[in-house]
């Protein structure tokens, strides 16, 4: 029998917020749901903060996660032990996660409890009402040198302003917007462990552009971070994978330009490949990764309403897998398209993984947070997409 280490009821953390805590602890044991709205309890089995497989009644897998997450009325509770057996589920656990809670909105998975589920609204500002709030683990507060209050409806961050702070929620939620011709647009939500900042902050640059506002839902208690001793970790990382942060920077700054003007409909994605070359296609099992040296690539999903781009990459980017970080993009959720001057030179995943495993916590956190943010605008960028009618382009 492994070790007892967390318990609480689904009223006070969801599934979903589970799951989070679980994946950004990379805790490896069984969790165990039980609900007097239904007859059996519910296993997930996590690997490595990942949950690898489950089961409920008489469904195994992803089927049996999805039935859980209808549960909104029970307790739960995880025990640390060895988890043996098959990788059954796939997904990522932010991919279950926003996966299942649109199912949930669209009223394919049953509701076990007292509380309905909050329907999404059809006007755009309110493409959070479905989203989930981004998270962080446990904040290591050697990091922390101030702490500061922001009431709600105050803005902690404006649009297009400088700044060169680095914080993390402590407590509360806050919202991602960007102001637009259509007025201002909801992107995420992120709670505590959250990180509000950028790398140009570990550069301990002069300041760098806010490209979006942050706004207190609630009231928010906000962590200074040490800079200084950011940089020192940032530095001292290897260029390889400096460069790797930096692009993974640009990247979340991509996608959001992106998810913004296919909501504006400004984009033509026909523009951007027709006459590229197709290096990954979306779902090809590849373990490799690229940096650019020459050219260009474009990260487009086929999704069933035709292709939606999610980044433009130039000289110093990377795509291809990352072994310990899902960004929700290629190779599994999307395809690479290069240009015909594209040069590309391979790097070693498994020497940046064991690098990355002796970075900090409060640094490992940063990136994991960044990469949540990507998939999950990724999928905003999607949403969007169901309402621009794209055609899927020709190869050449």
């Amino acid at each position: 029998m492994g070790d007892f280490v967390l318990a609480g009821n689904l009223n006070f953390l969801s599934l979903g917020d589970i799951l989070q805590l679980l994946g950004s602890n990379a805790s490896t044991g069984v969790l165990r749901i039980t609900s007097r709205y239904a007859q059996d309890s519910g296993l997930i089995y996590f690997l490595n903060g990942n949950p690898v497989n489950a089961s409920v009644g008489s469904l195994a897998g992803l089927d049996a996660v999805n039935r859980l997450f209808g549960w909104l009325d029970g307790e739960f509770e995880f025990i640390e032990e060895k988890v043996d057996g098959e990788n059954v589920i796939k997904k990522s656990r932010m991919q279950i996660i926003l996966d299942c809670l649109r199912m949930l909105d669209d009223g394919l998975i049953e509701q076990l409890g007292p509380v309905t589920f909050t329907k999404k609204s059809s006007h755009p500002s309110d493409s959070l009402s479905n989203q989930p709030i981004i998270r962080g683990p446990l904040i290591d507060y050697t990091y922390v040198v101030d702490e500061e209050e922001v009431r709600a409806g105050n803005k902690i961050v404006a649009e297009g302003k400088h700044g060169g702070w680095l914080w993390v929620i402590l407590e509360g939620t806050a919202e991602i917007i960007r102001e637009t011709p259509r007025g201002p647009l909801k992107l995420l939500r992120i709670g505590e462990g959250a990180f509000i900042g950028s790398i140009a902050s570990f550069l301990l640059l002069e300041g760098s552009t806010r490209s979006a506002a942050i706004t207190a839902v609630n009231n928010v208690l906000l962590g200074v971070l040490d800079l200084r001793r950011l940089s020192t970790d940032f530095m001292r990382m290897s260029n390889q994978f400096r460069s790797l942060l930096i692009s993974l920077d640009k990247r979340l700054k991509q996608v959001t330009n992106m998810a913004v003007d296919i909501h504006l409909n400004n984009i033509k994605v026909e523009e951007l490949i027709n006459g590229k070359a197709q290096v990954f296609t979306q779902g090809e099992n590849v373990e490799s990764l690229f940096t650019i040296t020459e050219g260009e690539a474009h990260i487009v999903r086929n999704t069933e309403n035709g292709y939606v781009p999610l980044a433009n990459l130039y000289q110093g980017d990377f795509f291809g897998h990352v072994p310990f970080l899902d960004i929700g993009q290629e190779p599994y959720s999307a395809s690479v398209f290069g240009s015909k001057d594209l040069e590309i030179s391979e790097m070693d995943p498994d020497i940046l993984k064991k690098e990355y495993n002796q970075f900090s916590s409060t640094v490992k956190n940063f990136i994991e947070h960044l990469a949540n943010c990507i998939l999950v605008t990724s999928m905003l960028a999607c949403e969007f997409g169901k309402n621009t009618g794209r055609k899927k382009p020709g190869r050449s």
